[in-house]
């Protein structure tokens, strides 16, 4: 029979074995430490800035940013310029990327592949670069431009309005919905639409009691992150309208950098305000997924 009895040796191992247990513990947090030193320090530290100056006020803590900001037509405005073009851009994005990635599902797979890699491409092609090529092909004398002119197609359209805008957002959000969405039509069965076929299901009726029921948490969670994508953009459309056009990322710049209206506390408090309203909008998007998956839960259950 062996024996229980505990030995110098046996110690030893022991609390060498409980050493190294310890150590490959500590290992996963000591890989996580630079990552956690750099979302403090381009975060974290960065909005608890904002939000702490957002209150100072001519050196005092005061709300006086805020209500400049709720008194101001002008920086409404700007909100409102904002959110429309956010809005419009995320739907027909979305809607858009919808289609093309339920095509590319029935396709050749060279020819998927051909697409996925240009919308990876697409998608980083942004900013200034992108405001250049929409001059060059539908500005003033831009080459669409002056070819649906000649053949009376349109008679004026102005790319540095808000439905030029709403055309360059479209762009740029369309490979972002296409590549947040591809992985989410996995879910999706090819079974599934062939057993609806043979019960007497039509294609819409696959989509609507089927397809889309599954695909509405992705949807949803797609559409708010084009919503904040769209909200964020500076670089095209500063690029594109000189900051002319009055949207809410041109202001808070103009706040910062400017050298006659340098108020860097009322951009903070602007901030601020578009920080809640992500919040605000995240927020009633998980609301719905909520709502989404609660009520396929119960039609299971039926």
């Amino acid at each position: 029979m062996r024996s229980s009895v505990m030995t110098p040796e046996n110690a030893g191992s022991s609390a060498q074995r409980g050493r190294l247990f310890g150590l490959k513990k500590l290992k996963p947090a000591v890989w996580l430490a630079p990552f956690a030193l750099f979302f403090y320090l381009f975060q974290l530290a960065p909005m608890v800035w904002v939000l702490i100056n957002s209150f100072i006020y001519e050196d005092e803590f005061s709300f006086e940013n805020y209500l400049e900001i709720l008194d101001s037509s002008f920086m409404l405005q700007g909100f409102s310029n904002s959110l429309w073009l956010a809005c419009w851009s995320s739907v027909f994005g979305l809607a858009i990327a919808t289609l093309l990635v339920s095509s590319l599902r029935r396709v050749d797979s060279k020819l998927r592949d051909g697409v996925i890699a240009f919308t990876n491409m697409s998608s980083n092609f942004s900013g200034v670069p992108l405001a250049f090529a929409f001059i060059i092909i539908l500005g003033v004398n831009g080459a669409i431009t002056l070819l649906l002119k000649q053949y009376g197609l349109i008679e004026d359209f102005n790319l540095y309005g808000k439905w030029g805008l709403l055309a360059i957002y479209i762009y740029f959000q369309i490979p972002l919905a296409v590549l947040l969405l591809y992985p989410a039509f996995d879910a999706l069965s090819d079974d599934w639409q062939a057993a609806a076929a043979l019960l007497g299901a039509s294609t819409r009726q696959y989509w609507q009691k089927i397809a889309l029921p599954v695909l509405s948490p992705a949807l949803l969670g797609t559409l708010i992150i084009l919503i904040a994508n769209a909200m964020g953009a500076y670089a095209s459309v500063y690029a594109l309208t000189s900051g002319n056009y009055n949207v809410i990322t041109v202001r808070i710049a103009s706040l910062v950098s400017g050298d006659l209206f340098l108020e860097p506390n009322l951009a903070a408090a602007i901030s601020v305000l578009l920080i809640t309203l992500l919040a605000l909008i995240t927020l009633i998007n998980q609301w719905l997924i909520a709502r989404s998956d609660a009520a396929r839960g119960t039609h299971a259950k039926r």
